[in-house]
């Protein structure tokens, strides 16, 4: 079994900044492919203006679907490995319940993610039209949902750790490039049915946004460099109590020597 003890920080924070670089690059190289190819407009398009679907459902379909995999499979990583970063140690740990709660549910809406988008990829655009927009809501529902229970967890474990600044800027971020992209996938999905071409800008500006979405948990694992920073909530319960006890027979020992 990993040791994440002794695992440099580097490591975790190769995983995010990993993800975003593929999803960025490819999406990249798929909108400077059909703007070099002389914008054409494919089977599945209806505007003007391809939607990633659109490019996705062509020939580069082989790339999309390797994208999409690694993608969703790296989103979840991060967030699996912030968990167990939490819970050996080297990331503040949880102190109550709904931190816990939090930080699984969000787990569980990249789990969803992540079948939403290998699933869209694989079901694409062109063939089957209807399969692809149930698993793009997916995996856009699965996202939002992650980030929303990731900002939760962070804002509560911050109240925790209010002398780490880093905690407090880290759900900030979150919190701000999650609100102007669920803002985004709301106008997409109104723009989707009624101006198509607005509809395919938008899509654009979200899948681009999601890499920077992506990270931020760059930042956030990189705040397990060192050793063991935060005490267990065992020890630190323990700590308390021991205080606690202490304080009682100081004031025992004075009330008796009165």
């Amino acid at each position: 079994m990993l040791h994440l003890r002794a695992v440099h920080h580097r490591f975790f924070v190769t995983v995010p900044a990993f993800t975003a670089f593929i999803w960025f690059g490819s999406l990249l190289a798929m909108l400077l492919t059909w703007l070099i190819s002389g914008r054409p407009k494919y089977a599945s398009q209806e505007g003007s203006v391809a939607y990633i679907s659109d490019v996705g459902a062509s020939f580069l379909k082989p790339l999309f679907v390797v994208v999409c995999c690694v993608t969703g499979v790296g989103f979840l990583l991060s967030l699996v490995l912030e968990r167990l970063l939490r819970h050996r140690g080297r990331l503040a740990p949880e102190m109550r319940i709904r931190e816990h709660v939090f930080g699984t549910l969000a787990v569980v809406g990249a789990f969803i993610g992540m079948l939403g988008l290998a699933f869209l990829s694989g079901f694409d655009t062109l063939h089957y039209p209807s399969l692809h927009r149930i698993f793009l809501l997916v995996f856009m529902v699965g996202v939002a949902l992650s980030a929303v229970f990731t900002i939760a967890e962070y804002r509560w474990i911050a109240q925790d750790y209010q002398h780490m600044r880093k905690l407090r800027r880290a759900y900030i971020a979150k919190a701000i490039i999650a609100s102007v992209l669920i803002a985004l996938a709301i106008a997409f999905a109104i723009t989707l049915f009624y101006v198509p071409n607005v509809g395919g800008i938008i899509e654009w500006i979200i899948a681009f946004g999601f890499a920077l979405y992506l990270l931020t948990f760059c930042y956030d694992l990189r705040m397990a460099k060192g050793t063991e920073q935060y005490p267990s909530v065992e020890k630190k319960a323990a700590t308390s109590e021991g205080g606690q006890n202490a304080q009682g027979q100081a004031a025992e020992k004075g009330g008796n020597q009165a």
